[in-house]
């Protein structure tokens, strides 16, 4: 078998088709919505920005096809690893991490500079569904099963927090998600749900309340995105951003302005990443930012048959949870971009400009396609197994 036969797509279709979409769809709205930057920083040479999202992009689909080419149950043993290297990176970013538009999210290592949150929500993804499905026999021990996987979870998500809210935020909503289809009893879901949220509360109500010179870190950052949530506000440099992705969207129309023809992306200073959905609505109207938001909920839906399809409950839990992380970013970004949720940072997957967090995304979805490829080529056997045994009792005198 060559290495082409080994490597080359597998699995569900459809899913290759959405991954395939959202790929090209971005790399057009980037050459489109980078002219700000590429004025500002080397004399308007947009072309630049196309090829990097172009060559990362190309980078991560050959990374998909590598890791999709692994059956999923080698990630099982992975996982335990991935899991302590992202505390040791989580706790050097909040140390030596460099800081860029106010955030100490990134780390330099061999050159490379890239988020260590990214990498530890892969890891804390595979850890869990690895722990839920070695666990299933003691699933409703709290003591022995739930308590020691809510650790890894609190520690990881605290860890990103500081520095990045929201994806930690996501990230426990994910991990909430993972335990509930683990069949972890409702009411410890609820009990941790429940003291999540009035801690939560609590914070934000303190934070209110402490004066401007108390506030430390991310903290200033956090209490004006949301107050100014919802709000309206005299001082437009508060709304700023809001204000601009609104005026994208409604310009837009049904039919939105054509590719290339954006106004805003002059003055959306994340036109390329944070509001890249404003953008898309102001190019392809209506009808092109709802069927971007069907793209990502079919890849869901074509996730949720992998689960019902899958004999083993780790292939199951992954392609579920990692999915599931993807699109709810993937929604916070749009809800973001049209005013439904506070500014988070959170980038729209595959599709805004990126650096190594295209290459682990990238991961991510090799991950949920191997499954989803391992899934089809394994259910002729099972078939065929249940057909003998079928036979075999049939066979067998009253």
């Amino acid at each position: 078998m060559t290495t082409w036969e080994k490597i080359k797509p597998r699995g569900d279709v459809f899913m290759w088709m959405v991954i395939f979409i959202l790929s090209v769809w971005g790399l057009l709205a980037i050459y489109s919505s980078t002219g700000a930057l590429a004025y500002k920083n080397n004399g308007g040479i947009v072309e630049i920005y196309l090829l990097q999202q172009a060559a990362l992009l190309t980078g991560g689909f050959f990374i998909m096809l590598i890791v999709h080419s692994i059956h999923y149950k080698h990630f099982i043993a992975l996982s335990k690893l991935l899991i302590w290297i992202s505390y040791i990176l989580l706790i050097y970013t909040l140390i030596f991490g460099i800081e860029i538009n106010g955030a100490r999210r990134w780390i330099n290592i061999l050159g490379i500079t890239f988020q260590a949150s990214d990498f530890a929500k892969l890891a804390i993804v595979m850890f869990v569904t690895r722990e839920l499905a070695r666990k299933q026999e003691t699933i409703d021990d709290f003591k022995k099963t739930f308590l020691p996987i809510l650790g890894h979870i609190t520690a990881i998500c605290l860890l990103i927090a500081p520095e990045n809210l929201s994806t930690a935020m996501v990230l426990f909503s994910t991990c909430l998600l993972i335990l509930f289809i683990g069949r972890v009893k409702i009411k410890h879901l609820a009990l941790i749900g429940g003291g999540v949220t009035v801690a939560g509360l609590l914070f934000f109500t303190i934070l209110f309340f402490m004066p401007e010179k108390a506030l430390k870190g991310r903290m200033h950052t956090w209490k004006n995105r949301v107050e100014t949530f919802g709000k309206v506000e005299t001082d437009p440099d508060k709304t700023y951003q809001n204000d601009h992705a609104k005026i994208a969207i409604a310009t837009g129309g049904i039919f939105g302005k054509f590719p290339g023809n954006s106004i805003e992306r002059n003055f959306l200073p994340e036109a390329y990443s944070d509001f890249i959905y404003a953008i898309i609505a102001e190019e392809y109207g209506l009808i092109g930012a709802l069927f971007m938001l069907m793209l990502y909920m079919f890849f869901l839906y074509r996730a949720i048959r992998i689960v019902l399809r899958s004999p083993k409950a780790f292939g199951a839990l992954i392609a579920i949870g990692l999915s599931f992380s993807l699109v709810l970013q993937a929604l916070i970004n749009m809800a973001v971009a049209v005013n439904l949720f506070p500014v988070t940072g959170l980038t729209l997957p595959l599709v805004s400009k990126g650096g190594t967090s295209i290459l682990l995304t990238s991961v991510a979805f090799g991950v949920i396609m191997s499954v989803s490829r391992y899934v089809e080529e394994d259910e002729p056997e099972i078939k065929d197994e249940n057909s003998k045994s079928n036979i075999i009792s049939s066979t067998e005198p009253a």
